[in-house]
């Protein structure tokens, strides 16, 4: 019966407003997230030569890299058609609407030009950062459930929620399924991965397959969006705009770890020659 499962209240967006200047809980959920983030990379600084300014300027670039990256991609990538018919209703953050993949893009840049400024290969930046990221993406999913918003599809499980404004039926607690993989777990298989001496490359490839396989399997349970609806492909299998977008990453997180592995590889190979060269 609906009325056996649990109803989502409304919960107001705006937790307080100061004069024009309103907190919302998806705002609030962004700076948990750059705090969690910035306290630990403070712990694995000490892995590095950067100096403490050295981290605040990469941060700041990254989560700038989040905000407009997650804006732009999300205009561009779901929203392309009223992009085209009001090109300001890319500056209406106030409307909602951001994208991981286009705040990847975002970071991603940062982090180039930050390698650049502080002398050191784009992927050790990758790999120092890879690990932080999750903090932000399982925040940023308690955001989402508590604005009741990218719920998942209609279902008859016991934990179904009835959202408000998703109608009567119960749905999956998508959000929950993200917070649970793209930030619990996925912080964790990093963190441990992270721990040890790895092959440049290979935590930000983790990354990268990590995030993609998690995001590819929940959008099988996350409503997609209505303005695009799902692409039958084989099989008939209706494939979401989020796993064709998730599929690279999946990849290129594979030939990331592969490539990764098979250059330290080479490259102890090559000491090792040289060391018996030298004896000889």
């Amino acid at each position: 019966m609906v009325s056996s499962y649990f109803t989502f209240p409304q919960i107001d967006p705006i937790i307080f407003s100061i004069g024009p200047l309103s907190l919302r809980w998806y705002g609030l959920m962004y700076l948990v997230g750059f705090a969690a983030a910035f306290w630990l990379a403070g712990v694995r600084l000490s892995r590095t030569n950067w100096t403490k300014e050295q981290l605040s300027d990469l941060l700041f670039w990254g989560f700038l890299g989040v905000i407009l990256g997650g804006r732009i991609g999300y205009v561009l990538f779901y929203q392309f058609e009223l992009f085209l018919s009001d090109p300001l209703y890319l500056f209406k953050i106030w409307t909602g609407g951001m994208s991981f993949h286009g705040g990847l893009l975002g970071v991603i840049t940062a982090l180039w030009w930050f390698s650049r400024k502080a002398k050191c290969t784009f992927l050790q930046v990758g790999d120092f950062i890879a690990p932080l990221v999750p903090i932000g993406l399982g925040a940023g999913r308690i955001g989402n459930f508590i604005n009741a918003e990218l719920w998942g599809r209609t279902t008859d499980v016991s934990w179904g929620v009835i959202f408000p404004g998703a109608g009567p039926l119960p749905r999956h607690p998508s959000q929950l399924y993200e917070f649970a993989l793209e930030g619990v777990v996925l912080f964790l298989m990093l963190w441990l991965y992270s721990r040890k001496p790895r092959p440049i490359g290979a935590v930000s490839g983790l990354f990268l397959l990590g995030y993609g396989s998690f995001r590819f399997f929940v959008e099988f349970f996350r409503e997609p969006d209505q303005h695009i609806g799902l692409y039958e492909g084989a099989f008939s299998l209706g494939i979401s705009q989020g796993q064709i977008l998730s599929a690279p990453m999946i990849i290129g997180g594979i030939a990331l770890m592969v490539w990764a592995v098979r250059r330290n590889k080479m490259a102890d190979t090559g000491g090792e020659k040289t060391s018996k060269a030298a004896k000889a």
